[in-house]
């Protein structure tokens, strides 16, 4: 395949595609296959009518249309890879003519790609950097979910208060009628807990064992059980038991039975190192997405209104997926928040401009720096951590697939965009994170130009409140 590139401006591109004859005629005859599969041919058998019948009897031109409705999907993929240009939303195919037996076919490809951008200074910059921190009441709420794991539930003789345990049996009816799933024995519920219908933990308080209570109900609108969603219910409830919680005493008998340690003071110290480690991820992961975040600002990128809309409809569409993989229906899922479906792409579209933003600049970024990625490089990535020789080999594999595909591009990408994230961390100098707010909040007067020009003072917008006027 032969591609050229032509910039039409706009962050748009038109990709000129000459798919070579050889390429042609194999989709050609596996088109032609697949139909004589169908075909009812006198002196062949069912699904045996050779290719070359079928073109006869169907006509070439009708065999190399359905040969291009079940092979644009891969050209369309191997133009792109070919051109090296990142594709955002949905191309514009256009195939001018049919091609004579022995002749390319030319496919023409208008599609929006991932914006330009204009670097600014990423090298070197100072970034806040949060010191780990490990308070003491951190540690303390450590010890008590560890406690509240080998809690005791002991049954008492008293009323019911919030944190208490019922043990319970219930019918629960709608006009009357014993519903599906209303009815439970044995059932244990926590007091406060906020997980049950609202005005049935309520209706407890108080409650003591052998108490028969009947507590009325209003099963919300948005309830997963349709049928009562909004409809109001009756539950006959008995009072089997009441339990009191009771935590362990934190002393070193704790310590030995709950963890590895003897002492609490072994455990609190290793739990104290637990949290500073996780503490000192969490604050270089932060640095990290900080110093990209300023890069990205002091960079310029123009994202056209109509590439944002359409990178966030593809975000939306893998949100979308993911619903379907998990057995939810998108459009019920729409109908429980209550907002249309291009609301909620309207909703997206700020992090699809983010998104597209901080790619544009690390893409610049790795230009900058001359970043290339070697078959080597690949192989470390697909390799990972596991030095194995069942690991090489798979990572081999791999890389051939990738190559043979030309897919080896998109990965060989996503490492450059990596690489240059680091560049810029790695260059960037931390300061306290209290010296970087101070900076923040700093007036300058390119700030107070960005003010005055984004409030656009006595003009009124749909989304900036009220019209001024004598009471504003």
């Amino acid at each position: 395949m032969k591609t050229e590139v032509t910039e039409l401006g706009d962050s748009k591109v038109r990709i000129d595609a000459s798919i070579d004859s050889a390429d042609v005629e194999k989709h050609v005859d596996r088109a032609a296959t697949q139909l004589g599969r169908e075909l009812r041919i006198p002196g062949f058998r069912k699904g045996k009518v050779p290719p070359q019948m079928v073109l006869q009897r169907v006509g070439r031109e009708a065999v190399l249309e359905q040969a291009l409705r079940d092979a644009l999907p891969e050209w369309y993929e191997r133009a792109v890879l070919d051109a090296g240009v990142t594709t955002v939303g949905d191309p514009k195919l256009d195939v001018s003519d049919l091609p004579d037996e022995g002749q390319p076919l030319e496919l023409s490809i208008e599609i929006a790609v991932r914006p330009q951008a204009q670097l600014g200074d990423y090298q070197g910059l100072e970034v806040g950097r949060a010191e780990p921190d490990v308070p003491d009441d951190a540690v303390d709420a450590e010890l008590d979910r560890l406690r509240e794991g080998f809690a005791s539930l002991n049954p008492v003789e008293r009323e019911a208060a919030e944190g208490d345990f019922l043990l319970i049996d219930y019918k629960g009816s709608v006009d009357g009628e014993v519903f599906e799933g209303g009815e439970g024995k044995d059932q244990l519920i926590e007091l406060g807990s906020g997980s049950l219908v609202e005005g049935f933990e309520q209706g407890l308080a108080g409650a003591k064992a052998g108490d028969e209570r009947s507590i009325e109900v209003t099963f919300p609108g948005d309830y997963r059980a349709e049928e009562l969603a909004g409809k109001d219910a009756t539950f006959e409830v008995t009072v089997r038991e009441v339990r009191e919680k009771r935590l362990p005493e934190l002393d070193d008998a704790f310590a030995l039975e709950a963890s590895a340690f003897d002492s609490v003071e072994a455990l609190r110290a290793d739990i104290t190192e637990k949290l500073r480690v996780a503490a000192e991820n969490r604050s270089n992961d932060q640095f990290r997405e900080a110093a990209v975040e300023a890069a990205v600002a002091n960079a310029e990128v123009e994202i056209p209104g109509e590439i944002a809309a359409a990178r966030a409809d593809e975000m939306f569409h893998r949100f979308e997926h993911q619903l379907q993989h998990r057995g939810i229906d998108p459009e019920t899922f729409a109908q429980i928040q209550g907002r249309s479906r291009e609301e909620m792409v309207a909703e997206v579209r700020p992090e699809a401009e983010a998104s597209l933003r901080r790619e544009a600049v690390l893409a610049a970024i790795a230009d900058a720096e001359g970043i290339e990625v070697s078959d080597d490089d690949l192989f470390e990535a697909l390799r990972g951590e596991d030095t194995s020789p069942k690991a090489e080999k798979e990572a081999r594999k791999a890389i051939d697939k990738l190559h043979s595909s030309g897919r080896d591009a998109l990965v060989r990408a996503d490492i450059r965009v990596r690489r240059a994230a680091e560049a810029v961390v790695d260059s960037a100098k931390p300061i306290p994170l209290s010296q970087a707010e101070a900076r923040e909040a700093l007036w300058t007067p390119e700030k107070e130009r960005e003010e005055q020009e984004s409030a656009s003072p006595g003009l009124w917008t749909p989304g900036s409140g009220k019209p001024a006027g004598p009471d504003s």
